[in-house]
Formats: C-alpha cells, sequence, structure tokens
C-alpha cells in the first residue's frame, strides 16, 4: 500500500501539509526511477524480500506482523503475505479511512478492492490503535536515510500511524538496494524506522532524531 495521498510544490519553501520542496524533488526522482523498473526486477525483488523477512528472527518470533498490500512497481509483498497466513502468523493490513488516517484488520487471505485503487482485507475494522499489537511494523516507502529517516508519497497516513506504534517495536521498510541510504529531509511530523528491507538483505538504522 503506497501513502495514499501526494501532493506537489516547488521552490524550497513548504507546500501542502508543511512539505518542503526539497522532499518533493527527491520524491519525484524515485517516482520516476521506479517507473522504470521491469516486472522482472519487481518479481525478483519481491521473492529476495520474502526469504529475508521470512529467515529473520524477527518474523519467525512475530505472533502479529502489520504489513501492506503492494501496489505497481514497489517491493512486492504477495508472496511474503501468502507465506505468513501459511505459517500462522496472524497479519494485519491497513484499511484507508476517509481522513486519510489508517485503520487496520486482520488479514485472511481475501482482498477487496477499495478507494483510490487500493486493495484492503476485507474486515471487520480493529481501529486506529491495533497496530500497537505488532511485533514487528512493515511499511511502505521510497527511500530511507542511514538515520531511519522515511520518505513516503507525502499522504502522512504512515506517520500518525506510526506515531501509535510502542518504543521499541521494530518497523521496517521495504525498499529497492539504491533507495537506502539517501539524504531525506527530515519534518517534526515525520517517524523514523528501525530497518530496511531490500533484495540484498537487511540494514538496521539507528534513529539520531
Amino acid at each position: 500500500m503506497a501513502d495514499p495521498q501526494s501532493f506537489s510544490t516547488s521552490g524550497g519553501s513548504p507546500g501542502p501539509g508543511g512539505m518542503s520542496g526539497s522532499k518533493v524533488g527527491t520524491r519525484d526522482q524515485l517516482l520516476a526511477g521506479r517507473r522504470q523498473r521491469s516486472l522482472s526486477e519487481v518479481g525478483q525483488a519481491s521473492e529476495a524480500i520474502a526469504a529475508h523477512l521470512l529467515a529473520s528472527d524477527q518474523v519467525r518470533r512475530a505472533a502479529t506482523v502489520a504489513a501492506y498490500v503492494s501496489m505497481g512497481t514497489e517491493p512486492g509483498t504477495g508472496l511474503l503475505l501468502e507465506a505468513l497466513l501459511e505459517r500462522g502468523t496472524r497479519v494485519i493490513l491497513p484499511v484507508l479511512r476517509p481522513d486519510n488516517d489508517l485503520d487496520w484488520a486482520v488479514h485472511t487471505g481475501t482482498l477487496v478492492p477499495a478507494r483510490r485503487g487500493l486493495l484492503e482485507p476485507a474486515g471487520p475494522d480493529l481501529g486506529a490503535d491495533a497496530i500497537a499489537t505488532a511485533d514487528l511494523v512493515l511499511v511502505p516507502g521510497l527511500a530511507v536515510s542511514p538515520t531511519g529517516a522515511r520518505l513516503g508519497r507525502g499522504g502522512g497516513s504512515y506517520d500518525r500511524a506510526l506515531a501509535r506504534v510502542p518504543v521499541g517495536t521494530p518497523v521496517w521498510i521495504l525498499l529497492y538496494d539504491d533507495e537506502v541510504g539517501l539524504p531525506v529531509p527530515v519534518e517534526p511530523h515525520d517517524r523514523p524506522v528501525t530497518g530496511a528491507v531490500t533484495p540484498s538483505g537487511i540494514v538496521r538504522l539507528r534513529s539520531t532524531f
């Protein structure tokens, strides 16, 4: 699931939602790069990321994993979600609220079309605080800095959701290799992630903000 809403502006001053022009420019470049990725590359990345996650202690020990349904040329999550269900792991997936906040529902293997081209679990909704029950949180994004600053698509949905995650819970972003370690502008509402999962493996990140 991509961040459901994006904005655009120009220059270095804040745009809608207080988003800086530098962040918009970085986002545009990364989105352009993703559009150039082939279906083969996306598929290979999906397989590799799923393999790394399924072999990790964090996933093996997790009773509940908060994940998402990938879209377009995002690193795919379909194989991962199937494998987690086969293992008997409880998986919760986001449900987009009208105000762009995220509710959550248990994934039973069935997804239904939702607003903005999203696929969501059939429900019932668990409430916005359900993300706090997860032992591992997997999030989408476009890039991450060495200190865990996450660049999303600009809707703010995950910034609100991650504010509900207890301190100490691993929060990992799924990316391509060349999207890790990039300079990401940090704004007051941004929430850091603690790791990045790419086709090459899992990178631990240490936040300084």
